[in-house]
């Protein structure tokens, strides 16, 4: 009975969400344009659960380049409308468009000749006769018993901020730097924000050869670095290529007699490679591309600057 019930709310929700498609008209891009052309903040503001929407649909604004904060309407009416000036705009959501909360706050908007989104139900309500722009976000019915819960209808107007939301930062050119950017506490903005040079291994850290050391030479110098990789270097000290664990174990499987051979002719030839101003999201894209676990960190000559393992991102939490 209870996964019946559970059913019948997803559908009906989705239902609600998928029929926002023929709702979408010219106003959805009034909307986009005149929020880009705002110089100050959205002010979003909803009671009930509408209020709850806004706060999230707030968020996402704030959180993809668009400047926004939630007014609880109640609280505005009683000196909280200070956070709004003349040059804001205002994003109201209502189910009913029938807010008297909401109404109220609406004289002071005009005063201060601010303009109003109202995210709706109703198109023919009080507050949809004094917005600018009206979105309507309208439900046939709600998910729950007696069509009395809002369920579909403030799924809805979430699913409509949300649009509204990556239709601007599309149209922005915001990029995931930028989200990185307003995002430096989570590991996506880390990776994003921290660069090779921020965790690579350098100096004696790096387990570097000539290719004319033979491999057992190697074996001994690799094994101190502890990367499981040795950095092998042509006569101008450029990389020439690596030499690997994984080397070893293939040349072993050969039945190879390799130990007393030079390390050149056994490595890695153009091996893949890093610069250190890279961020850490393209060591991880590499790493995952060409199914290996290091990467050496060169500069603009093709000399090695140090080495950079997954296992360092690893360990750093960043993935």
């Amino acid at each position: 009975m209870s996964l019946e019930a559970a059913r019948e709310v997803i559908i009906r929700e989705a239902e609600a969400v998928a029929g926002l498609l023929d709702r979408l008209d010219d106003n959805f891009e009034k909307a986009v344009e005149i929020i880009l052309e705002t110089q100050g903040r959205v002010i979003v503001t909803g009671m009930g659960k509408s209020g709850i929407i806004g706060k999230k649909i707030a968020a996402t604004f704030s959180s993809t380049g668009t400047p926004a904060i939630f007014l609880h309407p109640a609280e505005a009416i009683h000196g909280d409308l200070g956070i709004v000036t003349d040059r804001d705009l205002v994003l109201a959501v209502s189910k009913s468009g029938d807010t008297s909360e909401l109404y109220h706050l609406i004289p002071t908007f005009k005063r201060l000749g601010i303009k109003m989104i109202l995210l709706t139900g109703q198109r023919d309500s009080s507050l949809a006769e004094r917005a600018d722009i009206i979105i309507d976000c309208g439900v046939s019915a709600e998910a729950g018993p007696e069509n009395l819960v809002p369920t579909a209808s403030s799924t809805a107007a979430l699913v409509m901020g949300d649009a509204l939301a990556v239709a601007i930062f599309r149209r922005r050119g915001f990029s995931a730097e930028d989200f990185a950017r307003l995002h430096p506490g989570g590991s996506l903005g880390r990776r994003l924000l921290m660069r090779v040079s921020d965790l690579m291994h350098t100096g004696d850290h790096i387990p570097i050869v000539p290719g004319s050391l033979s491999v057992l030479e190697t074996l001994v110098i690799m094994s101190r670095g502890r990367l499981g990789t040795a950095v092998v270097l042509d006569k101008d000290k450029k990389l020439a290529g690596i030499f690997t664990d994984g080397d070893l174990r293939r040349l072993s499987e050969q039945g190879q007699i390799f130990y007393d051979r030079p390390t050149a002719e056994v490595m890695i030839r153009n091996p893949q490679t890093i610069k250190p101003d890279a961020i850490l999201d393209e060591v991880l894209a590499k790493c995952e591309k060409y199914q290996i676990t290091v990467l050496v960190v060169v500069d603009d000559d093709n000399r090695p600057v140090g080495i950079i393992h997954l296992h360092d991102l690893l360990k750093s939490k960043l993935v």
